[in-house]
């Protein structure tokens, strides 16, 4: 028995070890594409800067314009923890070309390789962000009120992995559709754009506030917000107490709920699988 829970975790340990190499292979281009991405955070910002210049206000839905700036600093940091890109196409596209074949033929699991394999690729994501990181947010430091306590900070750290985790079983559940859809792009299209407007990506949540009552409902009850927003309003203050407590448990229920899903889909998926193509 030991030797065989010594034998799995060699062999996990050599697909991480594995993912990670093949992260790094073209470290220039990975490097250059890592910097390119903080140049949205700078549209967003000037985006802002010029509203609330247009509505001569200090304070729009609970932020003023250095909690605007913060919030979407913090919200970078949790969309690159929750996002999964290429996840969920790869899955439909191994599974159309017959590529699956090779988890069924060997003591691989596939959600479980996948897993493992984002979690080297997002290491090495950090591991490089790390220098442009700091650099934004020292030049950013005076729009933050200061830096939470212990305790909030172990709980936005807690709040990232759930939604690291919620991510990636939500679009490994959209790319397993592909056993019986062979093409998903449209529906990862809607999925992902949903996701832009509803993880609070585009703006706080709170904006919503004047929107139809079973509309803002609606957008709370749905998981979006627990991939970024949640995480960001920790940090920030903006959910305390009993809010957080619910927030906590209802972001657990969605990713038990993926959790599930995945592996329920995946399991039914391979009986339908008819092995052509590859």
């Amino acid at each position: 028995m030991l030797m065989l829970a010594a034998i799995r975790v060699r062999l996990w340990w050599t697909i991480f070890r594995v993912s990670l190499d093949e992260r790094l292979v073209y470290r220039a281009d990975f490097a250059l594409g890592t910097l390119m991405r903080f140049l949205p955070i700078v549209t967003h910002i000037l985006m802002f800067r010029a509203i609330y210049t247009a509505v001569n206000g200090d304070n729009i839905a609970g932020y003023t314009f250095r909690d605007m700036v913060a919030y979407q600093l913090l919200i970078m940091i949790s969309r690159a923890f929750s996002s999964m890109p290429t996840l969920a196409s790869e899955i439909a596209f191994q599974i159309r070309e017959g590529e699956i074949k090779k988890y069924l033929i060997q003591p691989i699991d596939m959600i479980g390789f996948l897993l493992l394999k984002r979690v080297a690729w997002k290491l090495v994501y950090y591991g490089i962000a790390i220098i442009p990181f700091s650099l934004v947010f020292y030049l950013c430091r005076s729009y933050f009120p200061g830096w939470p306590d212990a305790t909030t900070m172990a709980v936005y750290v807690m709040s990232l992995g759930m939604a690291f985790l919620m991510g990636f079983f939500l679009e490994a559940t959209i790319g397993i559709i592909g056993f019986w859809f062979l093409e998903i792009s449209s529906l990862l299209l809607v999925y992902n754009l949903f996701n832009y407007l509803l993880s609070g990506h585009m703006f706080p949540l709170e904006m919503l506030q004047k929107m139809p009552a079973a509309v803002e409902w609606l957008f709370h009850v749905l998981p979006f917000k627990y991939l970024a927003y949640f995480p960001a309003s920790i940090f920030l203050g903006k959910v305390q107490g009993t809010a957080l407590i619910y927030g906590l448990g209802t972001q657990f229920a969605w990713l038990i709920f993926f959790f599930g899903l995945c592996r329920l889909s995946y399991g039914y998926g391979l009986k339908r699988y008819s092995g052509f193509g590859g």
